[in-house]
C-alpha cells in the first residue's frame, strides 16, 4: 500500500470556544475536500445518473438534500425535474453553495440553508425525497447517517423515496507483511530503542488506505446491511459475525472493511462499491491490523466477531471489537478506535 490517511485542512491554532463539532463542520467548509469527493468520478457520477437519468421520480417533487456541500446533488434534483429543492449544510459552505446555485440558474428552484439539520426549520411540512452523500470511512465513521434519519422521521412523506436506501458492509482477509513492517515493526527498533507503546497505539487505530487486490487473501462476508427506510439510531451501533475462506496459501497480516450503497427505487436499480477489487473512491479501505499474522492456507476458514460502537466521548468517533479465530483454534482479540 501507498499513502496513510491523510487529513484534509491545515493546522490551525486551537480556539478553546469551538467544540468538537465545530471543528467537524469547520473541515468542510475548505474547498480541497469537496474538491477530492467531486474528482471522486464513481462517487459523483452514480449519485447524477441515479438523479438525472430518473426523472420520473423527481418531477414535481419536492427534494432535501442533507449535507448538500457545494450543492451538485440539489442541482442534479433540479436538473430531474424538481418543484424545489432545500439544501442543508451546517459547515460555512453553505454560503458558497448558494453562489453556485446563483451562478447555474437554480436561484429560484433551490433553497440552501446554513444550520444544523436537527436545529431549523423548513418552510414545507413534508418533502417527497431525500438525497445525501452521507457515507464516512468504513460506512459509519463520522456519524453523519444518524443526521439522514432524523431528517427522515421529520420530513419524509409516507412513501417517500431516500436516494441512496441501502448499505452493506463487507470484511476480507489481505497479506500485508512489506506495509506492517515498514509502518508498525519500525517501532521495534528506532535508533536501537523500543517504543512499544507507540506501536500497540499504532496497531489501534485502523488505517484508511487503497489496498492492492493482488494481496487479497479470501473471499468476502457481509457483516452489517442498512434499510434506509427501517433502519433506527440505535441500530447503528451492531454486532455481526463472519466466516471467510483463504483461497491460498499466505501469512493474513490484517482484514479489510469496505462498503456497497444501492439506490433501489431507480429505473434500473444503481450503485457503487469501494471494495478493493473495484474502481477506486475517496473512501478507500479501512484495514484492521492483527495481533499477529496468521498462517493461511487454501480452503481453511477464518471465523469471527465484529462490534462497532459510537465512542463515549465523541459520537463522531467509533469503538471496534474485533475477534478472529483460525481453523486450528488459535484466536486474537483487538480494540480499535478510529477517530
Amino acid at each position: 500500500m501507498t499513502t496513510a490517511m491523510e487529513s484534509e485542512t491545515t493546522a490551525t491554532a486551537v480556539d478553546p470556544n469551538k467544540t468538537a463539532k465545530d471543528y467537524y463542520f469547520d473541515s468542510y467548509s475548505h474547498f480541497g475536500i469537496h474538491e477530492e469527493m467531486l474528482k471522486d468520478f464513481v462517487r459523483t457520477d452514480t449519485y447524477r445518473k441515479s438523479i438525472v437519468d430518473n426523472k420520473h421520480l423527481f418531477q414535481g417533487k419536492v427534494v432535501l438534500d442533507v449535507g448538500c456541500g457545494t450543492g451538485i446533488l440539489s442541482m442534479f434534483a433540479a436538473d430531474a425535474g424538481a418543484k424545489h429543492v432545500y439544501g442543508i449544510d451546517c459547515a460555512e459552505i453553505a454560503t458558497t453553495a448558494r453562489k453556485i446555485v446563483a451562478e447555474n440558474g437554480f436561484a429560484e428552484r433551490i433553497t440552501i440553508i446554513k444550520g444544523k439539520v436537527e436545529d431549523i426549520t423548513l418552510p414545507v411540512e413534508k418533502v417527497d425525497i431525500i438525497i445525501s452523500e452521507w457515507m464516512g470511512y468504513f460506512l459509519i465513521y463520522e456519524s453523519m447517517l444518524d443526521t439522514v434519519l432524523y431528517a427522515r422521521d421529520k420530513w419524509l412523506v409516507k412513501g417517500g423515496v431516500l436516494m441512496p436506501d441501502s448499505a452493506r458492509l463487507h470484511l476480507c482477509a489481505i497479506e500485508d507483511g512489506q506495509y506492517r513492517r515498514q509502518k508498525l515493526g519500525f517501532w521495534d527498533d528506532v535508533y536501537g530503542y523500543k517504543m512499544s507503546a507507540i506501536k500497540e497505539t499504532a496497531l489501534s487505530e485502523p488505517l484508511v488506505d487503497v489496498v492492492p487486490p493482488n494481496q487479497i487473501l479470501s473471499n468476502s462476508c457481509q457483516v452489517f446491511d442498512i434499510d434506509l427506510y427501517t433502519v433506527t439510531k440505535a441500530d447503528l451501533d451492531f454486532t455481526g459475525t463472519f466466516e471467510i475462506k483463504f483461497n491460498r496459501q499466505e501469512f493474513c497480516h490484517a482484514l479489510v472493511g469496505y462498503f456497497d450503497v444501492k439506490f433501489e427505487k431507480c429505473h434500473v436499480a444503481t450503485g457503487f462499491s469501494t471494495a478493493p477489487f473495484c474502481e477506486y473512491t475517496h473512501w478507500k479501505q479501512t484495514v484492521f491490523y492483527l495481533n499477529e499474522p496468521i498462517r493461511a492456507e487454501a480452503g481453511q476458514t477464518l471465523t469471527g466477531k465484529i462490534s462497532v460502537k459510537k465512542h463515549q466521548n465523541n459520537h463522531r468517533d467509533l469503538v471496534i471489537d474485533l475477534e478472529a479465530t483460525t481453523h486450528y483454534n488459535q484466536s486474537q482479540k483487538r480494540n480499535y478506535i478510529m477517530r
